[in-house]
């Protein structure tokens, strides 16, 4: 791909889905620098959720400084008005939208407290949006109010290298896994570590996400056990491992889960992702080689489709349709309900209509169902005067 100027654009580095408040479904990618020849970007594109495509150009597009860097991942606030962006050169940058998708203009602000911080290899907000995180390559983690950015936890060796982290759907916890294949677990109220997850001696635990459908307490892991990778699942109400099963087949890279959490991907090192049904643990969709022989970065599923987004370096962003079993829509639900009722009541008038028939009752000599005749007029029987006021 090119620029407007017709200089060949970076490799693809990081993105994300925005769910804006018209419940228009965008993407956000981040692009580093080519050597000389281009500079770090960060474009914006729609999407068709008709033809699951990404538009060919970019809606908007935001040049970075030289001093800059590049993007490293991207953190999308879940009101769809703003998100950060984390830099190479160890700093984060807010970007706030404004626009429709005829025309949307990306205005940038500096975040002090995340200034000079070090890179930083996750950013997350919680799912209410009222806490941000992040996690540095360095093992730092801070834990802050949004948008006040007021600390809640700043722990400068929480780990070796931050691999991943995740909320907890009430924003109660905070999950970190560490490059050393360790994880913590972290209580976000009292800004202190809770547990550290039990491992084999032979096991890596890389990525974490917490369920999401408000029902299943539960807390997925991606595991590297030798050659084999596994799924393991904690319990989070006493942070006991219930068990493992093995979903992909190759090392995992990312993880992500659905909004509704409903679903549980994993993307591998070669490019193939799949995609679990949370309630069974079994796979509904796999797609082999999706990004040819390269890590997959980025793995999020859109927030209104069954679709996910996937990045790489070398194949940059794909949208993919998943083939999973249809969800019923608010109105699918309501018309079976008129449906159920249409077809009780005409039970009724046939079963009221038939009943005689039906219970075998006898029936006397002058006997006959009571007809119901229209009430008319009787000019005899009224008076000629009107009424007129009582007197109470």
């Amino acid at each position: 791909m090119e620029n407007s100027d017709g200089s060949p654009q970076g490799p693809v580095t990081c993105g994300s889905w925005i769910r804006r408040p018209e419940n228009l479904n965008l993407v956000v990618i981040g692009r580093s620098k080519r050597g000389s020849s281009s500079s770090s970007l960060l474009q914006i594109f729609t999407f068709d959720p008709k033809t699951t495509s990404l538009s060919s150009k970019p809606l908007t597009t935001f040049v970075f400084e030289a001093v800059d860097g590049d993007p490293v991942a991207i953190a999308v606030h879940p009101s769809g008005d703003d998100f950060v962006c984390s830099l190479s050169n160890g700093s984060c940058k807010l970007f706030e939208l404004y626009g429709n998708e005829t025309h949307m203009k990306l205005l940038t602000k500096e975040l002090a407290p995340l200034q000079n911080i070090g890179s930083q290899n996750c950013i997350t907000f919680s799912v209410d949006g009222s806490k941000f995180a992040t996690g540095g390559s360095d093992g730092h983690i801070r834990i802050m109010e949004w948008p006040s950015m007021n600390n809640i936890l700043d722990q400068p060796k929480a780990h070796k290298s931050v691999r991943d982290m995740d909320f907890s759907l009430d924003s109660e916890f905070l999950a970190s896994t560490s490059t050393d294949g360790s994880a913590r677990i972290w209580k976000i109220e009292d800004g202190v570590p809770l547990t550290t997850l039990s491992r084999n001696s032979d096991e890596k635990i890389e990525l974490c996400r917490f369920s999401k459908d408000g029902t299943k307490p539960f807390l997925f892991c991606a595991i590297q056990k030798g050659d084999k990778s596994l799924t393991g699942v904690w319990d989070i109400s006493n942070w006991n491992k219930i068990g493992h099963k093995r979903l992909l087949r190759k090392s995992a890279s990312v993880m992500a889960i659905s909004h509704d959490g409903k679903y549980l991907s994993l993307g591998s090192k070669d490019g193939d992702i799949c995609v679990v049904e949370v309630k069974k643990m079994q796979i509904h969709h796999y797609s082999k080689r999706l990004h040819l022989g390269t890590n997959i970065a980025t793995l999020e599923f859109c927030p209104t489709e069954r679709v996910v987004l996937t990045t790489s370096v070398e194949w940059g962003p794909l949208v993919t349709k998943l083939t999973v079993p249809k969800d019923w829509k608010e109105w699918q639900i309501y018309l079976v309900l008129l449906g159920l009722f249409l077809a009780s009541a005409l039970a009724f008038y046939i079963f009221f209509e038939n009943s005689d028939s039906f219970w075998k009752f006898p029936m006397g000599k002058n006997q006959m169902r009571p007809g119901f005749k229209p009430m008319s007029r009787d000019p005899e029987s009224f008076d000629d005067h009107t009424w007129g006021p009582l007197d109470m």
